[in-house]
């Protein structure tokens, strides 16, 4: 059996689809589905699974013996919004869970990865290397961040990324990201805000070194992420902290100008003023330093900013079925 935590999020049921689509349904989804007007639970539609258990009940019953035979956990479960600013609550599921879980592994020869993140590494400053050396410079901007870090250093001082591997993903996105609301990604709200009123609004720059709309992030498809994941559960000596990027930043007017390109339509782009208790807290520029996955042996390449947004309009946003599916033909 494979345990997917965070099974019916984002990045969890995109990496269920994965598992579906190379013959694998003997999989345990672990989340809190919430309550139906979110639509969480349409991520899951559609997919092949053997069971699904609350995350709140899920560790009592591993350690009471009730799964026996798991062969790998891919740990996504997180609270994952970069505004939350409950401080105890990213404490209690993003540290401490996430602590139980992999000291559970550990303990089995579970093979274990875990979703770590981008803002671990804050403004930039100390760059975007994911060498274990790099880790203890790190500032993040926000408590998301220092909890996702906090666990990092964790398996780093228990020696415990000898055998795990820990993914810091950019700004990822794709399908099932639908019940994200503000936490969704650019190309979702772009393609709403078109469908609205054929215009995308975008955030002026607050820094004279950058242009409007010329703020910069690495874009990275989802399906590139369970790709690279499941190249990592099939390959378990493969083990540390792994960028999960492109390795080439693009700009948010590049991104909404392929959202545009998609429909095939001429970009209306207006700017706004950033709200004031993000300017303190925004990264203007984010990019993947990736050779230390490609030195690792993962040689597939990845999808382009422009035919990644346009996989993800023509055939999702812009489609009757807009979820990632099992294919059962």
């Amino acid at each position: 059996m494979i345990v997917v935590t965070g099974g019916a999020g984002f990045i969890g049921s995109a990496m269920l689809w994965e598992l579906n689509r190379h013959g694998r349904d003997d999989i345990l989804v672990v989340d809190n589905l919430g309550s139906t007007t979110t639509g969480k639970w349409k991520n899951l539609s559609g997919l092949s699974f053997t069971d699904f258990i609350h995350k709140n009940d899920f560790l009592s019953s591993l350690e009471s013996g009730h799964f026996p035979e798991i062969d790998a956990v891919i740990h996504m479960g997180a609270i994952s919004a970069t505004t939350e600013t409950d401080a105890n609550l990213l404490m209690t599921n993003n540290y401490h869970y996430s602590q139980q879980l992999a000291s559970y592994c550990a303990s089995r020869s579970i093979r274990f990865i875990y979703a770590s993140s981008a803002a671990t590494y804050g403004s930039g400053t100390a760059g975007y290397s994911d060498e274990k050396t790099e880790t203890q410079s790190l500032r993040p901007l926000n408590m998301y961040g220092y909890s996702k870090q906090l666990f990092d250093l964790w398996m780093l001082k228990k020696g415990l990324l000898r055998t795990s591997a820990g993914l810091k993903f950019f700004n990822v996105y794709g399908p099932n990201e639908y019940h994200k609301d503000d936490m969704s990604s650019v190309v979702f709200k772009a393609f709403h805000q078109i469908q609205e009123n054929g215009k995308v609004k975008l955030f002026q720059s607050h820094r004279k070194d950058f242009e409007h709309g010329e703020q910069m992030r690495d874009f990275i498809y989802i399906k590139d992420c369970t790709a690279i994941m499941l190249w990592l559960l099939e390959n378990p000596s493969i083990n540390g902290i792994f960028n999960v990027g492109t390795g080439k930043a693009r700009s948010f007017k590049d991104l909404v100008t392929a959202t545009f390109s998609a429909l095939e339509l001429d970009p209306e782009i207006s700017y706004i003023p950033m709200p004031e208790h993000l300017r303190d807290k925004y990264q203007y520029f984010t990019q993947a330093e990736m050779n230390r996955l490609r030195a690792s042996g993962y040689t597939t390449p990845l999808t382009s900013l422009e035919d990644g947004v346009r996989d993800y309009v023509c055939n999702y946003l812009d489609s009757s079925v807009p979820y990632l599916e099992h294919d059962v033909q």
